[in-house]
């Protein structure tokens, strides 16, 4: 407290100011609040700033409270190199290739530190026949970095210890109004990167605000440029769509926008498969109920929903052909995850999960012998029942399946010794062969004993080769 009142009082060492042709708008205007900002972010800003640098918290946190919201985490921008950074704090580390950054670490605390970076001219662009830029990361000064930003709302710097924001393209005021507007040429801006795209989709919808009319025009007309997106990165944005807890919002949004059909195949099962149409949204709405209430969520589950209605054509098709139910269920899923790579580099262990998780469905519907009890052994069982409850919400598979499994994972040995279903013809186990008959010892010796199967060897259900068939962790 001494040390923050000394502060203030005597002031901080002087820095470099911003440049003329940033508007500076006071506290007494914007009303955001130093205590607004995280202990780590402010600890950032402030020691950075003692050391003779320029540092503002910058982009969605800025946005954010002026909005009235909660930011999920605070960025930080700075006139200091990542070594200048890294020598300033002890406990932080240089991160990333093509551009460094510095993670700050203040307990669970990461605040993000960036050094401001240059608007490259066009003559100096590093870009492919697209117009697509592949390189663009050179230190600059605060007003070039404020153009190198995408949208205006997320160009504003805010200075925790003068509490001033200070806007270079007016996103003060178009955030006041509830307005996404692209900094420069719209089209120019889409071309340099085209996931701004998907980014000017996802930030309306979350955000609740409106997406300029300049900013949308073009969209619709260039979206094939997504093509061009390595795969990686379209990965990370459409995640960040998914889990921004409104997912519907922005599904509905991209289907205003005609950016649903050929962008993602994955995006074109929510509105090109009717029966899955509804599954899919409860999907959907049970993640962004979940994200609210701070619970944790799993791609691998959401995109086993996403594409589950392709994985279940794919496999009524093979069945109708006369392959056996398992091989057809592992061939349908490999090609649907094969499909789903040519747009999407979704990780091979995001994969298994997902495969899990499909292969369950069916043992689901087993509820005779012991096959009930070794399920709930299973480590994916939770996953499994839950997805199986959308089925059921949807009204793809009959309720009672769900309140019968619902009861049997909590009841007691004897309960769920009564609620067993009767073995089905096809259930019952094989018949057992009689044994062979047994060598001569005095001929064979002992040698003989060793070729015959032991009892228990001979005796084989059909369920054991679906449980070989899955995957085991």
């Amino acid at each position: 407290m001494i040390r923050k009142f000394l502060k203030r009082v005597m002031g901080k060492p002087a820095k470099t100011k911003p440049v003329d042709n940033a508007r500076v708008i006071p506290f007494s205007v914007h009303g955001v609040d130093r205590d607004q900002i995280s202990y780590g972010a402010q600890k950032v800003t402030d020691g950075l700033q003692e050391a003779g640098y320029e540092a503002y918290v910058v982009g969605g946190a800025v946005r954010d409270l002026l909005l009235g919201r909660k930011p999920k985490d605070f960025d930080v921008a700075t006139s200091a190199t990542p070594e200048e950074v890294r020598r300033v704090f002890r406990r932080s580390r240089i991160i990333g290739r093509r551009f460094q950054l510095v993670h700050v670490m203040f307990g669970e605390e990461v605040v993000e530190v960036s050094t401001f970076r240059s608007l490259i001219e066009a003559g100096d662009a590093q870009t492919d026949e697209h117009g697509r830029l592949l390189r663009d990361n050179q230190f600059g000064d605060q007003e070039q970095d404020a153009a190198r930003r995408d949208f205006t709302a997320n160009a504003l710097f805010y200075d925790p210890y003068t509490q001033e924001i200070y806007d270079y393209h007016g996103g003060y005021a178009d955030t006041r109004k509830h307005l996404l507007r692209m900094i420069g040429d719209p089209e120019v801006r889409y071309r340099e990167d085209p996931v701004r795209m998907l980014r000017a989709v996802r930030l309306s919808a979350k955000l609740g605000i409106t997406l300029d009319a300049a900013t949308a025009a073009p969209i619709a007309r260039m979206k094939e440029l997504l093509d061009n997106v390595p795969k990686a990165r379209l990965l990370d944005e459409v995640l960040k769509m998914l889990l921004s807890g409104h997912s519907v919002e922005c599904i509905q949004q991209l289907h205003r926008m005609n950016l649903h059909h050929g962008l993602l195949p994955l995006l074109d099962v929510i509105m090109e498969q009717p029966m899955g149409e509804k599954f899919i949204m409860l999907a959907l709405r049970n993640t962004d109920e979940r994200i609210s209430q701070d619970k944790p969520v799993s791609p691998a589950f959401l995109f086993a929903a996403l594409l589950w209605h392709e994985v279940l054509a794919a496999w009524n098709l093979r069945l109708q052909q006369g392959e056996r139910p398992v091989g057809a269920m592992h061939a349908a899923m490999d090609e649907v995850l094969a499909k789903q790579r040519a747009q999407l580099a979704i990780p091979h262990r995001v994969d298994a999960v997902m495969k899990e998780i499909w292969l369950m469905q069916q043992r689901l519907e087993q509820r005779s012998g012991q096959r009930p009890y070794r399920l709930l052994e299973q480590p994916r069982f939770r996953a499994g029942y839950d997805f199986l409850l959308l089925r059921c919400a949807s009204g793809e598979v009959d309720d009672q399946l769900g309140l019968w499994w619902d009861e049997f994972q909590d009841a007691s040995d004897e309960r769920r010794a009564e609620m067993l279903q009767p073995e089905q013809a096809g259930d019952k186990k094989r018949r057992r062969r009689k044994p062979r008959k047994k060598p001569d010892i005095a001929m064979q010796g002992d040698v003989g004993a060793q070729f015959i199967a032991p009892e228990s060897e001979q005796e084989t259900q059909p369920e054991s080769k679906i449980q070989s068939e899955l995957p085991i962790e």
